[in-house]
């Protein structure tokens, strides 16, 4: 049986870190991260682009979970809403596949960390911090396993997911 692993959580939280490191430790797997699927400049959020980015993510996945090759599909991307959830697992051929759907948290404090060291390397905006802190208490109301983790490493918070 194929596992899904669908892992949300805001901006700056460690998504893309943890499945890059998922994708290190699990023979036959794949990681599509959901923001690879509308990077673009200007990036634009409009209901065109929404549209476009749940159909470019879903055929993905469904493409990743018909081959033979992978048994484990990593997915992240910010899914600050059930809604959002609900409709990727809506569209996905996931009848012999099991899914956990998880959400990673962490404390303020670490989040202004870890963004503030994107932001001086240049890899985000700085108005990306606010943005996401008003994001942290979406995370709590999800139908998802919640792992916080402000103080823990990557490799234990991929094994905290890989031990689910």
């Amino acid at each position: 049986m194929k596992k899904l692993f669908l892992i949300g959580g805001t901006m700056g939280v460690g998504k893309t870190a943890v499945c890059t490191r998922l994708k290190r430790e699990v023979e036959g797997c794949v990681f599509l991260d959901g923001d690879w699927c509308w990077d673009a400049h200007p990036f634009q959020v409009t209901e065109e682009t929404k549209s476009m980015v749940m159909d470019n993510i879903c055929y993905l996945l469904n493409q990743f979970l018909h081959c033979s090759a992978y048994q484990t599909i990593f997915f992240c991307w910010v899914m600050h809403e059930q809604q959002i959830i609900d409709e990727i697992l809506s569209r996905l051929d996931i009848g012999d596949c099991e899914v956990r759907a998880v959400s990673l948290l962490c404390d303020e404090a670490s989040l202004r960390e870890r963004l503030s060291g994107d932001i001086d390397r240049g890899l985000r905006s700085p108005d990306v911090i606010e943005r996401s802190l008003k994001r942290i208490p979406l995370y709590e109301k999800l139908d998802t396993i919640k792992i916080e983790t402000s103080e823990k490493s990557i490799p234990a918070i991929a094994r905290e997911i890989l031990d689910l």
